[in-house]
């Protein structure tokens, strides 16, 4: 499939093929297993099955669909080894890469968003795209500054993001069908609660649809980051209504890369630049680059192909930060945490909205349950692992765990939804890369009232 599916019933019947497909395959298990097959061969194959076709759903979908696929491969290092291993190849194929549209719609897009003269200004443009993603896919090409100068004068290059035809209906439409179909899907990832995922990706689909809003994002960045020896974020140089040109970024590799394939090294040094940036960033914009999937973070090695900068791209979902920063009281009760006072930590908690008045909780049960958070600031130097991840991910979310039953008395407000999806993602990432980060260093320096 090489173009967004724009019909909404082609569209809604695909996916919800996807829960009617894990129960065949189930009750085909069922079958081999009274043929004598073991019962974990037989999970094994209906999970690799699963992967397959639900990631290659995802996939050539786009729109919301991938977008889900997207948030489910940060989140990978979470599940139980044995759901995991299947399921890891068809999650992070979803972090780089996708079918492409045709280079015809790439024109009409253009056109429509860029005026019919958009070709005197993009004097040349890769027929075949560099990257894809949920509602978009980007191409390289060179931009002149001045129209009607001579050859090589002002030009530069750039990266063209286009936005698929009919994105915004297709990315709201495919969120609606999901969060119905997500109780069939839910059982492929046993422990990973996947409505409230739904909801939040529904809860700020318009801003990501907005050209207008990522370039304002995105432009402050690359002013704030402009000087910064270890973080590029390029500079915006047009944008229409579907479509953004950027500077161009010369990259090898995603962090996806570095994942599968990096050293030691690349991996401690590159998620030590990633945790820097996800605080940094807020502390000199106002705003948290809100999408921390390995595809939007590019590596720049250094002359001798040593480890060096980190680049970010995609500023498609980011949180404005009510004050211009992460709230003060995130860093303080951190800090109450880390000094294990829990009635002071219990007092902060309910003072910001996470406990309601008339809610008893267990001050004990309270500070373990903050563990995810509190522990990676304990150490002069944490390593995220996947075990660490999965360890933590599992006292949670076991029903027989007191810190299980202790979730449902918890709130969390509304000003804090897209900053704790973040902070997961980015401890989901570390526990990918397997990094060691001076991570309490880094609060010290850039987190609001977590120093004091």
């Amino acid at each position: 499939m090489t173009e967004l599916p724009r019909k909404a019933a082609a569209r809604t019947a695909r996916l919800a093929a996807l829960p009617l497909g894990y129960a065949g395959r189930q009750a085909m298990g069922l079958g081999k297993r009274l043929g004598g097959k073991s019962a974990d061969a037989v999970l094994t194959e209906v999970q690799q099955r699963t992967a397959e076709q639900l990631f290659r759903t995802l996939g050539e979908l786009k729109g919301g669909a991938m977008k889900f696929g997207q948030v489910l491969s940060v989140l990978e290092s979470a599940l139980p080894e044995e759901v995991a291993a299947p399921y890891r190849e068809h999650l992070t194929a979803l972090q780089d890469s996708a079918p492409p549209m045709p280079t015809a719609t790439v024109r009409e897009q253009l056109t429509a968003h860029l005026g019919a003269d958009w070709a005197e200004r993009l004097v040349w443009l890769d027929g075949a795209p560099t990257a894809a993603a949920s509602i978009g896919q980007v191409h390289r090409g060179r931009w002149r500054d001045h129209v009607g100068g001579p050859a090589g004068d002002g030009e530069r290059d750039v990266a063209v993001k286009v936005q698929y035809p009919g994105a915004g209906d297709a990315l709201l439409g495919d969120l609606r069908q999901l969060s119905r179909v997500a109780r069939g899907v839910a059982p492929a990832f046993p422990g990973l609660d996947i409505k409230p995922l739904i909801t939040e990706l529904q809860a700020r689909a318009a801003d990501e649809l907005d050209y207008h809003l990522e370039a304002e994002a995105q432009a402050a960045y690359a002013e704030a980051f402009a000087d910064d020896p270890h973080i590029v974020v390029p500079p915006v140089v047009a944008v229409g209504g579907e479509v953004l040109v950027t500077e161009w970024l010369e990259s090898p590799h995603s962090l996806a890369h570095v994942i599968r394939e990096g050293t030691q090294e690349e991996r401690d040094h590159y998620g030590e630049l990633f945790v820097r940036f996800l605080f940094e960033g807020p502390r000199r914009t106002g705003m948290l680059h809100a999408d921390p999937h390995p595809g939007n973070f590019r590596i720049l090695p250094g002359p001798h192909g040593e480890p060096g900068r980190l680049g970010v791209l995609d500023f498609g979902a980011v949180a404005r930060l009510p004050g211009g920063s992460l709230p003060e009281a995130m860093g303080r009760l951190m800090r109450i945490a880390l000094d294990s006072d829990e009635e002071s930590l219990v007092a902060g908690l309910r003072e910001e909205g996470f406990i309601k008045e008339r809610i008893t909780v267990e001050p004990a049960l309270v500070l373990a349950y903050l563990a995810p958070f509190v522990e990676p600031a304990a150490e002069e130097r944490f390593t995220f692992t996947r075990d660490w991840m999965r360890e933590q991910f599992e006292r949670i979310n076991d029903p027989r765990s007191e810190t299980f039953t202790l979730a449902t008395r918890l709130n969390l407000p509304t000003s804090y939804l897209l900053i704790h999806r973040t902070w997961l993602g980015g401890i989901g990432l570390l526990s990918q890369l397997g990094a060691t980060a001076p991570f309490r260093e880094i609060l010290e320096e850039s987190l609001p009232g977590f120093a004091s």
